[in-house]
């Protein structure tokens, strides 16, 4: 039997007004994932426990399988994973996003989708400036950091707008801080009341503007009519995950195609192969023809695959519903397509198509809302549901079902 799960980041949506109260699934041309859920079976799957927050690591552990009440230590580590960085137990990870800062408010969570040549570059100035005694910004840092039983602070580069900072100090680990996606908009001082724990976070996020506010690239990118990336922003710490390995849970093995770090990094710990896909780039311009056919090619090897899209929820962060539309078009016609083209090889297969979780062009950040579930099997009767959309699967046979059951039903049934 082979299981393919295909992730839609983001896709779930709420009725639009210049939808005409209908949402991007129910728009969108979709006639791979429609026909699957005809043929198969529908319902809702809860991948947010209430008391977390609906972040992607969250929803992405819970669809893997596991359950983040149980298992979920933050997101930072995760995306550490992903990027083979090799952590201690004591060392705290942080999610670093480049970001526009403009009179005291948040206006860009990932610098107008700055590239990662020109975050490389800013980045590795952070670390010569955090490492400079002379540099306010990381003078009382190195002030504190007198011992040898301590590692030096850095920043890691990442894809984008997407970084890392790890400091080794467990109390970090529950500084109280917010997404960036989260306060578009919004006065920089008011999220950043963060106590006595927190004063070495709340000085590097206000300090780097003045490290990266008048350096060549943002002034070049200010010229250009783009946002500069004149601030960091720190959120989604924690310390290194203990996952139990996907095989041993499951008696199966398993693989992950995406172009974002989070997901690679929860595979990594789970034991899974990763596949990386040239052209995957985790945003509008993903090549999606690309991840179908490295899908198509990598089932012979694995039992289980889980194809990840991120740009349906890049889509939703913009507030751009034409891009949301077509991102999930093109997962239905370059991936899930390509899979149902090549599948019939195999005698006995299933495939799941859902979301993470929802991410409203109205918000332009995640929501806790259940996510739609389509399964295909190739043994099972198929129920009454006829087309994929956040309303219709609410009368399917799977009902409502949490996030973490989800493989387990897969391959049980």
């Amino acid at each position: 039997m082979k299981y393919v799960v295909v992730i839609g980041d983001g896709m779930g949506d709420w009725p639009l007004a210049e939808l005409n109260g209908k949402t991007p699934l129910q728009i969108a041309d979709k006639p791979n994932i429609d026909n699957l859920t005809l043929k198969g079976r529908a319902g809702l799957l809860q991948t947010v426990p209430e008391a977390l927050n609906p972040g992607s690591d969250v929803a992405n552990m819970s669809i893997f399988g596991y359950n983040p009440l149980e298992y979920y230590s933050g997101r930072g580590p995760l995306e550490a994973g992903g990027i083979n960085i090799k952590l201690s137990k004591d060392e705290v990870v942080f999610r670093c996003n480049l970001i526009t800062e403009e009179d005291g408010r948040l206006m860009s969570s990932n610098a107008g989708h700055i590239g990662s040549q020109e975050a490389k570059v800013l980045i590795n100035h952070l670390n010569r400036s955090l490492m400079d005694e002379n540099n306010e910004f990381g003078k009382f840092l190195l002030d504190d950091m007198n011992s040898d039983n301590l590692n030096t602070p850095i920043f890691h580069g990442g894809m984008d707008y997407k970084h890392l900072f790890v400091i080794q100090d467990v109390l970090l680990s529950k500084v109280d801080l917010t997404p960036p996606h989260d306060i578009l908009g919004e006065e920089i001082n008011g999220y950043l009341s963060l106590g006595v724990e927190g004063e070495t976070i709340k000085n590097l996020i206000l300090q780097s503007k003045d490290v990266l506010e008048n350096h060549p690239i943002n002034k070049k990118r200010v010229k250009q009519g783009k946002n500069p990336a004149n601030m960091i922003w720190l959120w989604g710490q924690g310390l290194k995950p203990k996952l139990p390995l996907f095989k041993d849970i499951h008696g199966v093995n398993g693989s992950v195609i995406t172009g974002v770090d989070l997901l690679k990094g929860i595979g990594v710990f789970a034991g899974l192969d990763i596949i990386n896909v040239p052209g995957a780039t985790a945003f509008y311009d993903t090549d999606y023809k690309a991840k179908g056919r490295y899908g198509v090619d990598n089932l012979e090897k694995q039992d289980v695959q889980f194809i990840h899209i991120e740009s349906p929820d890049e889509a939703g962060h913009d507030g751009n519903v034409e891009e949301k539309i077509k991102a999930i078009e093109r997962i239905d016609k370059h991936i899930v397509g390509q899979i149902l083209d090549n599948i019939n090889n195999y005698e006995d297969y299933k495939i799941a198509v859902l979301p993470d979780h929802f991410t409203p062009i109205a918000t332009r950040t995640h929501s806790r809302d259940p996510v739609p579930l389509a399964i295909y099997s190739s043994t099972n009767v198929p129920d009454e549901v006829k087309v994929y959309d956040e309303s219709s699967v609410v009368d399917g046979s799977l009902n409502m079902d949490k996030g973490y059951n989800l493989v387990k039903r897969l391959l049980d049934h």
